[in-house]
C-alpha cells in the first residue's frame, strides 16, 4: 500500500487526533472525510445542493440528501395545513418532503362554528372545545414521477412533471 504523508499545522493537530480517536485510525478518518467532500462536490459541481429535512412529529430528526427542488405548494382546510417539496436525487430519483402543521379539530353546538374564526366572534357558546396534535414530517422517495401523482395536490404534480425532464443546470455557452 502506498504511504502518503500529510502536513498537519500546529493548529490543526488537535482535530486530527480527535478524528485518530474516533475512526480508529488517521488513515480511515481522512478517506471518509475525502470521500464525502468529493461525493458533494460532484454533486455542487452538477447544480445539486445538500438538502436537510426534519422528519417525524414535533422537532423530529433530520435526514440530510443530495439534490435539487423540483416545485413547492401547499394546501389548508379546516384541520391544519400540509406543504410539499418535491426534490430530484442526485440519483435520479423523486424526494417529497410533505409537512403537516397545525392538526386541529373543532367540536362546537352549531355549524357556522366550523367555518372559520370570523363566524365566532361574537357568537361564543359554552358549548364548544377544541384539540390539536403536534405537526408531523416524512419523507418519501419514489423512483417515477408518476408515483407523486396520488401523493401531492394535483396542481404540484403538474409542476413537478414539467419540472422534471429539465436539468439540474444547464450551461450556457455565451
Amino acid at each position: 500500500m502506498p504511504n502518503k504523508t500529510i502536513y498537519v499545522s500546529d493548529d490543526d493537530l488537535p482535530l486530527y487526533k480527535k478524528a485518530q480517536e474516533l475512526a480508529g485510525n488517521l488513515s480511515s478518518a481522512i478517506s471518509i472525510a475525502l470521500r464525502k467532500y468529493v461525493e458533494l462536490e460532484e454533486g455542487r459541481l452538477e447544480g445539486y445542493d445538500e438538502i436537510t429535512v426534519r422528519v417525524g412529529r414535533g422537532t423530529g430528526r433530520k435526514q440530510r440528501f443530495s439534490g435539487v427542488l423540483l416545485a413547492e405548494g401547499g394546501r389548508s382546510n379546516n384541520t391544519g395545513y400540509e406543504a410539499f417539496k418535491v426534490y430530484r436525487s442526485r440519483t435520479g430519483k423523486f424526494v417529497l418532503h410533505a409537512d403537516r402543521r397545525n392538526q386541529f379539530t373543532v367540536n362546537a353546538d352549531d355549524e357556522r362554528y366550523l367555518t372559520g374564526w370570523r363566524s365566532w366572534i361574537g357568537n361564543w357558546s359554552s358549548d364548544q372545545s377544541w384539540s390539536m396534535a403536534q405537526g408531523e414530517a416524512t419523507l418519501q422517495v419514489v423512483e417515477t414521477v408518476d408515483e407523486l401523482r396520488d401523493l401531492i395536490p394535483e396542481d404540484l404534480y403538474a409542476l413537478v412533471e414539467e419540472a422534471a425532464n429539465q436539468p439540474a443546470v444547464e450551461d450556457l455557452d455565451i
